[in-house]
């Protein structure tokens, strides 16, 4: 990953430079070991290779050219943020680096060390000057799905451009009308930092570019569903992934290639692993990039991962907004109805995610279900305790999983996953 033919590029983006070629260079090795390892790998994952190999390179040329031509780039966290809007006001939304340690001693100077592990790392990576999209925002959108990100953004935001949107807590009707004036001071936000009035055409035609992606993505979710499992848990993972950096149109069009791929596979019975491989799901808290640690050691356990339910997985692609709303009035409740369908941890109650991890497990006729927290995540440690209780009434084993982005409790994880493979097989 380590490329120093972008270092002018980095320079002016003011990364430090020696830890940014020390990080690529980890993180190469990294994926080198967790993903090229693997055999019988699809060719359309070659792209998801060389988008991974070159994410702080050409994709970071592709958005500094697009601001060089008066357009701008507005960076986000969460799966909240609504990209239809961003695109119609011809500006480009990309996700932004949160999943790996870095600046630890930095942020732990400014929040408390039993911080969640997302939130120090997205502040960590600004301290330490070492994520190129960071540094290429114009506009960082914040959201309020936790009281750690709150009270984090009130610190974030005297190093870089952010704004926070509200995100209710509730979904009765008065958090809908919140959630409603929300989207809209969203969307004049959007149109006041691009310039870029947003209109009815513009708009309809974002959501169908996002609803592609999310289209493409539940096929991919239906393909591997199959048995024998043709694809691993960890390629899927890196799809979904890739889905908040990439070109939406391009990204859309390559895994639409790799789904055909796959149907080819599915329709031979071809495998990615045997026949009888015990089949797992991964519940709770996102996954970002370069976070592969606990997939890793579940397929090198002698299992294979069938389905994330979280926010970078069915979480972000299950539902679609509204392609047949009237005039932009119509799009903006389309798009404020589809965004409140979202089952984050942060409702309550939250009945339909518990709902949703039942029927989904049953779909894939997975042989457990690992539900993975982030250490000091409050809300998915707390329902996890709710999602453990569905899944026993319907008879699907569990085991709870909760660490951060650090590789200490690498053995100990790796024991208790193995115990729980062989207790399913």
């Amino acid at each position: 990953m380590k490329d120093t033919s972008c270092n002018a590029m980095w320079e002016k983006l003011n990364l430090d430079l020696e830890a940014h070629d020390g990080l690529l260079e980890v993180l190469g090795k990294f994926y080198g070991d967790i993903y090229l390892s693997q055999a019988g790998r699809l060719q359309g994952m070659e792209y998801l290779d060389f988008v991974l190999s070159e994410i702080h390179g050409l994709r970071v040329q592709e958005l500094q050219a697009a601001k060089q031509g008066g357009r701008k780039v507005v960076g986000a966290f969460c799966v909240f943020v609504p990209e239809e809007l961003v695109l119609a006001a011809d500006a480009i939304c990309v996700g932004l680096c949160a999943g790996v340690e870095a600046g630890k001693e930095a942020v732990e100077k400014i929040l408390p060390r039993n911080t969640c592990a997302l939130i120090k790392s997205f502040v960590g990576f600004k301290l330490a000057r070492l994520c190129p999209f960071t540094e290429s925002c114009d506009l960082i959108v914040g959201e309020t799905t936790c009281d750690g990100k709150k009270k984090a953004y009130e610190t974030f935001s005297e190093y870089a451009p952010l704004y926070v949107m509200e995100i209710p807590q509730m979904k009765m009707a008065s958090d809908r009308a919140l959630w409603k004036a929300e989207i809209i001071r969203f969307k004049d936000r959007v149109e006041a930092l691009t310039g870029n009035k947003i209109r009815g055409g513009a708009l309809n035609e974002s959501i169908r570019i996002v609803n592609e992606r999310r289209r493409v993505l539940q096929r991919l979710n239906h393909l591997r569903a199959a048995v024998p499992a043709p694809i691993s848990g960890r390629d899927v993972l890196l799809v979904n992934q890739v889905s908040f950096y990439d070109d939406p149109l391009r990204f859309t069009q390559k895994i639409r290639e790799l789904c055909d791929q796959l149907e080819v596979r599915v329709e031979s019975g071809e495998g990615i692993v045997p026949k009888g491989t015990p089949r797992l799901m991964l519940s709770g808290c996102p996954m970002a990039v370069p976070n592969w640690k606990l997939p890793y050691l579940v397929e090198s356990s002698g299992a294979v991962i069938v389905g994330e339910e979280s926010c970078v997985g069915t979480r972000n692609t299950r539902d679609l907004v509204d392609e047949d709303a009237p005039a932009l009035d119509g799009m903006i409740d389309a798009i404020v109805d589809r965004y409140m369908k979202i089952d984050c941890a942060c409702f309550t109650p939250n009945k339909e995610r518990l709902e949703h991890v039942v029927g989904m497990a049953r779909e894939l006729g997975v042989d457990g279900v690992i539900h993975y927290t982030l250490s000091f995540c409050q809300p998915y440690a707390m329902e996890a305790l709710k999602v453990e209780k569905v899944l026993q009434q319907a008879g699907i084993p569990f085991l709870n999983i909760e660490t951060d982005y650090s590789m200490e409790d690498v053995e100990q994880l790796k024991t208790r996953v193995e115990a729980f493979v062989e207790m399913v097989s």
